[in-house]
């Protein structure tokens, strides 16, 4: 008796962790989508001096 009971929950527990494992990962997609929205719209907004600190001038001049 008690082994099944144990085994219940051991299953509920999976299936928890399972829901929480999906939804995270729909949460990683959903936000690698929106950064590379993000990276497209900064790259096409032509903003000067987003190539790096390469391309920068030094205060002195």
């Amino acid at each position: 008796m008690d082994l099944e009971v144990k085994a219940a929950y051991a299953d509920d527990l999976l299936d928890q962790l399972n829901r929480t494992v999906f939804r995270q990962q729909q949460q990683i997609e959903s936000l690698a989508r929106e950064l590379l929205a993000l990276r497209q719209q900064f790259a096409a907004s032509g903003v000067p001096g987003t190539g790096g600190a390469a391309d920068e001038r030094p205060p002195h001049y």
